[in-house]
C-alpha cells in the first residue's frame, strides 16, 4: 500500500497532504534512470577490465597453445640448426678434403642468416606473427637442406671419380731419380744463373744428361706440347683435371702432342737445355686451381719417408737454379 506523506501547515494549522508536482516526478524518475544506467556501464567496463569474456577466454587459450606449441617447434628448430652445423663442418673438413673438393662458402649455404633470439619477443607476438615467423625459420631450413643434399650428391659422384682423382694427381718424379742425386734446385726463391738477383723459382729442376727420358706424373690431357719464348723453350702442359696442372721445360725433344691424352709413367719428351736454361736438367712444375705449389709433396708414390726427407734437404740446399 502506497504510503500518503502529510505535512503541517502553519498557515492553516491543520496537516495537509504532500502533493509532489509531476515535473519533479519526471525528473527524479530521469535522474533514477541515468544513475541507474551511468552505474550500469561502470559495472561493465570493471568487470571486462578485470574479468575475460567467453570469447576472451578462448582466444587466450588458444593464443597459449600456439606459444606453447611455438616453444616445441623451436627447440626443434635448434636441434636441426645444430645438425645442420655439424653436417656442414663435416662437409667440408672432412668429406670435400678427402676428395680435394673446394669447401662450399658459408654465403651459399645462408650462413649469414644469424638467430633472432626469438623468445625475447614470443610475448609480444600474435599467432598469426608466431606462425609467419615459424614459417620463415623452416622455409629456410629447408633451402639449407636441400643445398647439402645437393653437396652429397656432388660428394657421391666425387667417390664415383675416386680412382680417377688418384690417377690425376701428381704422384711421381718427371725423370729417374732412384739414387735421389738429381735434385738441383728447388721451389722458391733463388738466385737465377743469368741475372744473378733473387727470383722467384715456381718449380723444381732435376739434373740429367741430355736424352734422359722425361715423364708424365698423372694422368691428363696435353695443352701445350713445342717451343715456347716464355723462357721455358720446348715444354709440355697436361691438365690432369680436378684442378691440376703440370708443366716441364727445357726439353731436347717433345714428343707429346697437343690434345693426346697420357698417362703417368708415360714418356713424353727428353731432357734438354732449351729456352733460358745453363745446362740440360727437366724444370717441373705443380699447378693446383691456377697457383703454383712446391713439386717435392707430389712424390709420394715412389718415395720412401726416408727418401723424402733426403731430396727435401736437397731441395733446401741449392740456391741456385738451372734456369
Amino acid at each position: 500500500m502506497k504510503k500518503i506523506k502529510y505535512f503541517f501547515n502553519t498557515h492553516t494549522l491543520r496537516f495537509e497532504k504532500v502533493e509532489v508536482p509531476l515535473r519533479v516526478r519526471l525528473l527524479q524518475s530521469i535522474g533514477f534512470i541515468v544513475a541507474s544506467i551511468v552505474t550500469a556501464i561502470i559495472i561493465v567496463i570493471l568487470i571486462f577490465q578485470y574479468i575475460d569474456s567467453p570469447k576472451e577466454k578462448l582466444l587466450r587459450q588458444q593464443n597459449e597453445s600456439y606459444k606453447a606449441n611455438y616453444s616445441v617447434l623451436q627447440d626443434r628448430v635448434n636441434q636441426l640448426e645444430l645438425q645442420m652445423v655439424e653436417l656442414e663442418n663435416r662437409d667440408n673438413e672432412v668429406y670435400r678434403s678427402i676428395f680435394e673438393a673446394d669447401p662450399i662458402p658459408d654465403s651459399a649455404r645462408l650462413k649469414e642468416m644469424e638467430s633472432k633470439k626469438e623468445f625475447r619477443a614470443i610475448q609480444n607476438l600474435s599467432s598469426t606473427e608466431l606462425t609467419d615467423n615459424m614459417t620463415s625459420q623452416l622455409n629456410k631450413l629447408s633451402l639449407r637442406v636441400s643445398f647439402q643434399d645437393a653437396s652429397y650428391l656432388e660428394i657421391n659422384n666425387l667417390v664415383k671419380n675416386k680412382e680417377k682423382l688418384l690417377k690425376a694427381i701428381p704422384a711421381i718424379q718427371p725423370v729417374s731419380n732412384k739414387d735421389l742425386k738429381r735434385i738441383g734446385s728447388g721451389f722458391g726463391s733463388r738466385i737465377d744463373p743469368i741475372y744473378k738477383n733473387i727470383r722467384m723459382h715456381a718449380g723444381i729442376d732435376f739434373t740429367a744428361p741430355a736424352g734422359t727420358p722425361i715423364y708424365a706424373t698423372a694422368d691428363g690431357v696435353v695443352e701445350a706440347a713445342g717451343f715456347n719464348t716464355d723462357g721455358y723453350g720446348n715444354k709440355v702442359v697436361i691438365n690432369h683435371s680436378f684442378g691440376y696442372q703440370t708443366l716441364y721445360g727445357h726439353m731436347f725433344k717433345v714428343i707429346a702432342r697437343i690434345g693426346q691424352s697420357v698417362t703417368r709413367g708415360q714418356v713424353i719428351g727428353y731432357v734438354g737445355s732449351t729456352g733460358k736454361s745453363t745446362g740440360p736438367h727437366c724444370h717441373y712444375e705443380v699447378i693446383k686451381r691456377g697457383s703454383k705449389v712446391d713439386p717435392i709433396y707430389y712424390f709420394y708414390n715412389d718415395l720412401t719417408p726416408e727418401q723424402f726427407d733426403r731430396i727435401l734437404k736437397a731441395a733446401a740446399n741449392n740456391k741456385q737454379s738451372l734456369d
